[in-house]
């Protein structure tokens, strides 16, 4: 039976940079996800064409996507990665989205009796 030989603290060390590399893979693939639920809509609707109730589905995509680029920006920053420019290049992330980053939705009024 071996011993790890290596002081705790660089044991600590790898354990979160381990979890930091993990996070940032699953923000990733949540900003991929959402990017790609907002091009299949665009791809299924003529944006001159959406009728008003779709309007509200887009928007909806649109914010989600926003906000999982915010987290994703967040871990990166978090992990020393400060440029978010190679994100918005590498993902090809929409202007509207990266104009939505970091904002929350307004709670919906409850309907009046």
């Amino acid at each position: 039976m071996s011993r790890d030989l290596r002081p705790p603290v660089d044991i600590l060390h790898y354990e979160i940079v381990q979890e930091q590399a993990s996070a940032l893979g699953r923000m990733g693939s949540a900003l991929e996800q959402s990017l790609a639920r907002l091009r299949e809509f665009d791809a299924a609707h003529v944006r001159s064409e959406v009728p008003a109730s779709m309007q509200a589905a887009r928007r909806k995509l649109v914010m989600e996507a926003g906000q999982a680029l915010w987290m994703f920006v967040v871990q990166r920053e978090a992990s020393g990665l400060r440029d978010s420019r190679h994100i918005m290049r590498t993902y090809n992330v929409p202007g509207e989205v990266q104009r939505c980053m970091g904002l929350v939705p307004a709670p919906s009024k409850p309907a009046s009796k």
